[in-house]
């Protein structure tokens, strides 16, 4: 049973132009959640980085506080509100099955930039933002979506509908409740 999200409701304003990241650790897991790419990346676009430990991320990775700007941890309903005011959502993690963080930015109704590594290629389509292996390519969707917010709005409202299609919580039910009674047979 593919993974399901709670629907945060589309929440999506863009009205900051900076872009949205969620990683945890990114000192301790470096590479595996793309920590190396927050540098180049910020050149593209202003990062607001979201999760737990970041301490040590800037010393580490050799960031620019005023480029990649650290933000105070939140709860789950705070994150969400404060992802949805960005302008995008960038997802440079190489090493995990589908982040979640990336599905619930989709069902916020954020564009989605992200590194073509894992699930994620199966679930962003084209129409969502951009998914690449090449950093180039990345940062000059980071930067069109920042100059053009009526771009940003229609690649979110793909990004949610997408999302809430394939990853959504009635299909997630469904699908476990229609598992259950076949092995209850």
């Amino acid at each position: 049973v593919e993974h399901g999200v709670i629907d945060p409701g589309d929440r999506y304003t863009g009205e900051l132009e900076s872009v949205a990241v969620a990683v945890n650790e990114p000192v301790r897991r470096g590479r595996v959640v793309g920590a190396d790419l927050l540098a180049p990346l910020s050149a593209a676009a202003p990062l607001d980085v979201f999760g737990m430990r970041l301490d040590g991320l800037h010393e580490t990775w050799g960031t620019d506080p005023r480029r990649v700007r650290l933000q105070p941890p939140a709860s789950q309903a705070e994150l969400h509100a404060a992802m949805a005011r960005r302008r995008a959502y960038l997802h440079p993690v190489r090493w995990t099955s589908l982040g979640l963080s990336l599905l619930e930015a989709m069902t916020l109704g954020m564009p989605v930039v992200v590194l073509a590594t894992t699930e994620a290629v199966e679930a962003v389509p084209p129409e969502a933002g951009c998914v690449s292996t090449d950093p180039r390519r990345l940062a000059t969707t980071l930067r069109e979506l920042l100059a053009d917010p009526e771009r940003a709005r229609v690649a979110g409202k793909a990004a949610r509908a997408a999302a809430l299609e394939r990853y959504g919580l009635d299909r997630f039910l469904t699908d476990w409740d229609r598992l259950l009674e076949e092995v209850q047979r």
